[in-house]
């Protein structure tokens, strides 16, 4: 039997490697991927958990729609292109700007330090010190995690905390 987390939503800017994220944990061809306009939801089977994950684009003109997705989230999924320097004060912007939405305030928050395998990327906690993750609120569950999303290193790490702080909060009964 498996315990079915409602909802995961995966976001970041464009290009920060979302869609490759989720294809890849769920073991499906990485090989030719195409910007997500709009969004995909993908059903996987995680330890002994259901997730259904939601991957919507990042663009700057999709970005106001995030919040039509937000319904019964238990985790959330930001994630980060550590290599793209000249774009992590937006990152930072959009990530608390989502972090305001009370529709999101319960849910464990899984940070992906994403392109840990190119030359220049900025380590897990650089990009930290950037996100200003230690004001976040007190309340809140969260993790960074290094990782490549071309690689796969670093990726089930990051979903081993996401389902177990889910299932601690959630599944505090079973």
């Amino acid at each position: 039997m498996h315990n079915c987390v409602n909802c995961c939503c995966c976001r970041g800017l464009d290009n920060s490697g979302k869609t490759t994220i989720v294809l890849k944990i769920n073991g499906e061809d990485t090989s030719v991927i195409s910007p997500t306009l709009g969004f995909n939801i993908k059903t996987m089977t995680y330890n002994k958990y259901t997730l259904n994950i939601w991957d919507v684009g990042g663009q700057r003109t999709i970005r106001s729609y995030w919040r039509n997705y937000f319904e019964q989230t238990d985790g959330l999924v930001w994630v980060v292109d550590s290599s793209d320097l000249r774009r992590l004060d937006d990152c930072k912007f959009e990530l608390h700007n989502l972090l305001k939405e009370e529709r999101l305030s319960g849910a464990s928050l899984l940070i992906l330090a994403n392109k840990q395998d190119i030359q220049g990327a900025l380590s897990p906690d650089e990009i930290a010190k950037v996100l200003n993750l230690e004001a976040m609120d007190k309340t809140r569950h969260w993790q960074i995690v290094g990782c490549s999303a071309y690689t796969g290193d670093g990726l089930l790490e990051g979903f081993d905390w996401l389902v177990q702080d889910i299932a601690s909060r959630i599944y505090v009964l079973d």
